[in-house]
């Protein structure tokens, strides 16, 4: 269920929960930001923005995990990237059309900032050293969904899958050992493959003792095996 913090009294001086971009700000500025933003707290699966809506913030991730998917023809959707705190979630729709041009939903317990879309342009336009790390963290993140998309799409199923598990664990978790929580839809999702075809697929990698998948969690065995995978057309 979706929560307004209205106990949210958090000074965006002193909040440690912030992107490190607001440290290029001015004291005038992170209180411009204060006054034209909301905290609201989301559950599993509820869904933060919609592909196709009008866009009047921009998002700040503060706790948790976020995805954001391409929605296409019969429920279809591709996962273009996770996002962990505390990052920004803007889009092409800033300077473009005011529109949202993929969905962002919670992972897990979430919860953001919305700041208010044209006070963030003002702030883009007077503080320039702020507008270039923006627009270098938009870049890079364009560039590896970009990257990411080509990749899979010229490999089989299996490279898929194991890239989309090495995804998680070196890009998203930066981590090599911890089990992490992911569902086989979101697996099927950040493989741009079908459900059944990433359960087989998982199926045969337990077998071949290169995971273990228990309970929507996964442990990778075997790193090494899973980028040989990856790296095959």
């Amino acid at each position: 269920m979706v929560k307004f913090d209205k106990q949210d009294n958090n000074d965006c001086l002193t909040c440690k929960r912030r992107s490190g971009m607001f440290n290029l700000l001015s004291k005038e500025e992170l209180q411009v930001i204060r006054e034209n933003r909301i905290t609201i707290h989301y559950g599993v699966g509820e869904i933060i923005q919609k592909q196709g809506t009008s866009m009047t913030h921009v998002i700040s991730v503060n706790a948790g995990l976020v995805k954001l998917y391409l929605e296409g023809d019969s429920h279809s959707k591709t996962i273009l990237r996770i996002v962990t705190p505390t990052n920004f979630i803007g889009g092409p729709g800033i300077y473009f059309d005011q529109l949202h041009h993929f969905t962002v939903s919670a992972m897990k317990k979430t919860s953001v900032c919305f700041i208010e879309l044209n006070a963030f342009k003002s702030i883009l336009t007077q503080n320039t050293a702020f507008a270039a790390e923006f627009m270098k963290d938009f870049s890079k993140n364009v560039v590896s969904v970009y990257s990411r998309l080509i990749n899979i799409s010229q490999k089989q199923l299996a490279g898929r899958v194991a890239f989309a598990l090495l995804y998680l664990f070196e890009e998203v978790y930066e981590s090599k050992t911890a089990t992490i929580a992911v569902s086989k839809q979101d697996l099927a999702d950040l493989s741009a493959i079908s459900r059944d075809s990433a359960v087989k697929i998982l199926r045969d990698f337990q077998n071949e003792k290169l995971i273990r998948y228990t309970n929507h969690e996964v442990e990778i065995l075997n790193p090494e095996t899973l980028r040989m995978i990856r790296s095959l057309s």
